[in-house]
């Protein structure tokens, strides 16, 4: 077996284990104590702590820590934050998670936090700092897509084991990571907040005239509808001042089937039925994994 395929490996028994210790409400109690599940909570100097270099988060919001600061400072921490011991530095520990709980105590400033300190490998700690971040973290799209993609492309998840690990559907991962198709400029609106993800779901499909229609969409602020209309324009090489005719509306019969099919396919399906009684029925895919799927399903019928 190849260490490649040795790397491709599902969520392990270890990883769950830690995520359920993320998870769990254990209460900081004093230095040595023992909190829910019999874990072990230390209190640690935060000058012995130092955040994990590999962190996918790259940036913190001001805003965000002093809120969290003030949390902190009326409350104190409520979660301890997950540690291991810092390679090859006797008595100091890399944050695996909490390293924003570390930031916000560092301003107040706290001279020790409570830590629970585990002993995990250089892959588990970059598993679970990405997991920890997108389960619990406010980050931008951007960040979230790229956390999605260094799942997959580092430990060899597919989209189906992180729509289970993660409690979100294959569909919303892919339409996640393909946000990471866009230019670099249109992702970095995205991830300032200039533009939504609706828009630059819209845009994906703009090709080379994404950024321009990105710039054109901030500087007039532009909606989403609208911007699914002006791609639909420069794609069809038509102006607004001449649109396209309207299509009849579909009956209700044709929508109801298109939601069950799309539902059952996990699929985008659109039908296009005449009134001679012949009709074409269309059915979109992401990725070249969703091809195949589709191709196994038919096949097995």
């Amino acid at each position: 077996m190849s260490e490649q395929a040795k790397g491709r490996r599902g969520l392990g028994r270890g990883l769950s284990a830690l995520m359920a210790d993320i998870g769990a409400d254990t209460p900081a109690q004093g230095a040595g104590s023992v909190g829910t599940g019999g874990l072990t909570v230390t209190a640690v100097p935060l000058d012995l702590l130092h955040p994990n270099p590999n962190q996918p988060r790259r940036s913190f919001r001001p805003e965000a820590l002093e809120e969290l600061a003030r949390s902190i400072e009326d409350r104190g921490i409520l979660q301890p934050l997950i540690v291991r011991p810092l390679p090859g530095v006797q008595g100091a520990y890399q944050i695996v998670a909490g390293e924003r709980r570390w930031r916000a105590a560092q301003s107040i400033p706290l001279h020790q936090v409570p830590v629970i300190v585990r002993d995990l490998d250089d892959q588990e700690v970059l598993e679970i700092a990405i997991i920890e971040n997108i389960q619990r973290a406010d980050l931008d799209p951007i960040e979230e897509a790229m956390g999605y993609r260094q799942l997959i492309d580092t430990f060899g998840h597919t989209q189906e084991k992180l729509a289970a690990a993660l409690g979100k559907s294959r569909s919303y991962i892919t339409n996640a990571m393909r946000l990471l198709t866009l230019p670099g400029d249109v992702q970095a609106l995205l991830a300032d907040g200039a533009l939504s993800v609706g828009h630059a779901r819209a845009l994906i499909t703009a090709g080379d005239a994404s950024s321009a229609m990105a710039q054109r969409i901030v500087a007039q602020g532009l909606s989403v509808r609208a911007t699914e209309a002006m791609v639909r324009e420069s794609q069809s090489g038509k102006t607004a001042a001449a649109p396209k005719p309207a299509k009849p509306g579909k009956d209700a019969d044709t929508k109801v089937l298109e939601g069950d099919l799309t539902a059952a396919l996990d699929m985008q399906v659109l039908i296009d039925h005449r009134a001679d009684g012949s009709g074409k029925l269309s059915i979109r895919y992401d990725s070249l994994e969703e091809l195949d799927q589709l191709c196994q399903l038919l096949s097995s019928r």
